[in-house]
């Protein structure tokens, strides 16, 4: 695999990762655009635990799985304020958050505030690749769940969930908590391949970006980010691609703008994302050989 391929391919692996972890709370409901912040505590966090001057001296290994219990950990106890508030005010808060903590991170010396920090060990294809397969591999899984089924039906409908006897806070703090660790896991991976981290380059942004992976891809089902994050990966470079092929310098200057007009015609054609629970029904029964489900006629009895 040529050195292009493989820095696209660990681009790609890392937006999925993050794509995931901002998507488990939006399948409960919950627009986080906090993304950045728990990146930046991934990446300093592991880097710290990994660092043999000033830090602990931990192998990759364990410094990554560390960073993510801490992140979680950070994740659990910011829940409870962030969740009591809805809508934009919930993505004003977890925009907050991640404001704060590039302000701390910068303003700390042990951590080579602004000039940011090196990270020893590496992390090359053959580490990140596998991750964010297994990534993948437990959001299915775990949507298959009966607590992923609690975040499904929170997402239809709060209310009904409610009546039928779910604990909708304590399963919103589950999908915020686990979603923060999968995007930290994310930031350590990607302080551990590129082997040096500043907290300029977690910035809105970012968040903007991995949302917008996410609310694209679509929310109801765990194909959502993975369709997203290859969608938005793909494209921009795709253009660049044909502008460098055709010597048409103009494509290379305004990929973005047509990109933005993509992602406008997507947002008017498919508000719902590019991937539903209906599509996806859909196949699986046209996998299966089975025949669509018929609507039942007026004045037709369904049986």
């Amino acid at each position: 695999m040529s050195g292009y391929l493989e820095s696209q391919l660990i681009i790609l692996c890392l937006n999925v990762i993050f794509a995931y972890g901002i998507f488990l709370p939006a399948a409960s409901g919950q627009l986080n655009l906090g993304a950045a912040g728990f990146i930046t505590l991934g990446a300093y966090s592991s880097a710290w635990l990994n660092a043999s001057m000033g830090g602990l001296g931990l192998p990759m290994f364990f410094s990554i799985p560390l960073a993510m219990l801490f992140c979680a950990f950070v994740a659990f106890v910011i829940s409870f304020p962030i969740l009591r508030t809805r809508g934009v005010y919930m993505v004003l808060a977890t925009f907050a958050f991640a404001e704060v903590v590039s302000g701390f991170v910068i303003n700390l010396d042990f951590l080579g505030g602004a000039a940011g920090m090196p990270v020893d060990d590496h992390a090359n294809i053959n580490v990140v690749l596998p991750v964010a397969l297994g990534v993948v591999l437990f959001s299915f899984y775990f949507m298959a769940t009966r607590l992923g089924l609690t975040f499904r039906s929170i997402h239809d409908d709060e209310s009904v969930a409610t009546l039928f006897g779910v604990n909708v806070r304590s399963a919103k703090v589950a999908a915020f908590t686990i979603g923060a660790a999968l995007t930290s896991l994310g930031g350590a991976l990607y302080g551990h391949h590129y082997n040096y981290i500043e907290t300029q380059t977690f910035n809105v942004l970012l968040s903007i970006y991995i949302l917008l992976y996410v609310l694209l891809g679509g929310t109801q089902t765990a194909w959502g980010p993975l369709v997203g994050a290859a969608f938005f990966t793909a494209i921009p470079e795709l253009l660049r691609q044909v502008s460098k092929e055709t010597g048409e310098q103009w494509i290379a200057d305004t990929r973005f703008i047509f990109f933005g007009a993509i992602i406008v015609l997507m947002m008017v054609v498919r508000p719902e994302g590019l991937v539903t629970r209906t599509m996806v029904e859909r196949l699986s029964r046209r996998d299966k050989g089975d025949p669509p489900a018929k609507t039942p006629a007026a004045g037709e009895v369904s049986s």
